[in-house]
């Protein structure tokens, strides 16, 4: 089951190139840390400016060191349906255990293009999909309509919900049933997306801080949300202030002072304000991270 604590890897750049080291060593790391699953090469792993073979290298990079010990969820997003196909493809082969496939970007399809882009990848492949609803960045949402009809599709098992709508989890509960796997895709909303029926988030402050993101959801799955509470409220200006420039800019400079990586970023992506390291160095302390 995909569930708790999920990180949406950053991708670690040196001289210009996928810094294979740092990013096995940061997998290693993240997994003794107690996170529950990774997700290379979505938003957060700079997908949108790395090359295919990048791309490729990078999810086998994070399968590699991952070696079983948790599931990897792979990006494989595309606005070009045969372009999500090929990602998708070469995911499976690289032994992911799902993709994580969003919704169709910039050429506004209507619901139908939307159900037919997710349903040629899911016949493309054998593995599960969870789908990505982010209507803020992809402009199209999802309806609650084609959910149900996606998650009549056998291998499509969940979904990754960045609406910040929490009403959608018990209308999604309605139409694609109680095993549908339904995970926050924004970490302010965690907590809430929990108490609603929810099952883990697919998380950008648990590259920081993956001890107590897990930590965070574990009380949840366990019923303890008073507990959670209290955490939650020590990560909460983390949560916000890792955007305060544009991701992933403040989690790398996050990541260098941890000397994780180099906090290398890629065009049109550029390094963060001074104002944003100060206020991400407080948000660190904060939350308890020693630096």
């Amino acid at each position: 089951m995909i569930s708790g604590s999920l990180t949406a890897l950053v991708t670690p750049f040196k001289d210009e190139k996928v810094d294979a080291d740092a990013y096995q060593a940061f997998v290693d790391w993240q997994i003794r840390s107690g996170t529950n699953g990774l997700v290379p090469c979505g938003t957060t792993g700079e997908a949108s400016t790395l090359r295919n073979t990048e791309h490729v290298h990078a999810i086998d990079l994070c399968v590699q060191a991952a070696d079983g010990r948790v599931p990897v969820i792979a990006g494989i997003g595309s606005n070009n349906t045969a372009e999500a196909i090929y990602m998708a493809r070469e995911a499976q082969k690289c032994g992911v255990d799902a993709v994580l496939a969003v919704a169709p970007y910039y050429n506004k399809p209507g619901q139908e293009g939307i159900f037919q882009h997710f349903q040629a990848i899911a016949n493309a492949i054998d593995i599960d999909i969870i789908l990505y609803n982010i209507p803020g960045r992809s402009i199209v949402d999802i309806s609650l309509e084609t959910m149900g009809r996606l998650a009549e599709i056998p291998n499509i098992t969940g979904l990754k919900d960045a609406t910040s709508d929490l009403s959608r989890v018990s209308d999604y509960k309605a139409v694609c049933g109680a095993d549908f796997i339904q995970l926050s895709g924004d970490d302010p909303t965690a907590l809430a997306h929990w108490a609603h029926g929810g099952s883990g988030c697919i998380s950008v402050a648990s590259n920081i801080a993956p001890a107590q993101c897990a930590q965070l959801h574990k009380l949840c799955a366990d019923g303890e949300f008073g507990k959670a509470r209290i955490l939650h409220e020590k990560l909460d200006r983390l949560f916000k202030d890792l955007f305060l420039d544009a991701s992933p800019a403040p989690t790398k400079y996050a990541l260098n002072l941890l000397g994780k990586m180099q906090p290398d970023v890629r065009l049109p992506i550029t390094s963060c304000r001074q104002s944003t390291k100060d206020a991400v160095v407080a948000a660190m302390k904060m939350a308890g991270i020693d630096i």
